[in-house]
């Protein structure tokens, strides 16, 4: 029986691991064993940041809206409210940025719903 070499599939797996552990601080980013553990584990917390990140954006942006709307005396349900009654289909990170770049724009949609 002829004899197999491994040696480079078993470096290019590690290196690929390694590579992925770089920045990761002491032994995580050099030792294969624990970089591999890490590695995982990382992976893990990107996969969850990817949704929190959507979740945490809409927080935001409805934190913003109320924030801007509470200055002509309206709650955040309300207004919302008012605007699905009024037809008008704007979603919340636009709402956000009317607020934030555009007072007026938003002071006349404001006025409009109300």
């Amino acid at each position: 029986m002829t004899r197999v070499k491994r040696g480079n599939v078993a470096r290019k797996r590690r290196k690929k691991v390694l590579k992925l552990s770089k920045g990761f601080r002491g032994s995580h980013s050099t030792l294969f064993r624990t970089a591999k553990q890490q590695v995982l584990k990382s992976l893990r917390y990107s996969y969850k940041g990817r949704k929190n990140k959507k979740r945490d954006y809409r927080r935001l942006w409805i934190i913003r809206i109320g924030a801007a709307v509470k200055t002509y005396n309206i709650t955040y349900s309300y207004f919302m409210h008012s605007l699905k009654k009024s037809k008008i289909a704007i979603n919340r990170k636009m709402l956000s940025q009317m607020a934030i770049l555009d007072q007026d724009a938003f002071a006349q949609l404001v006025n409009q719903v109300v």
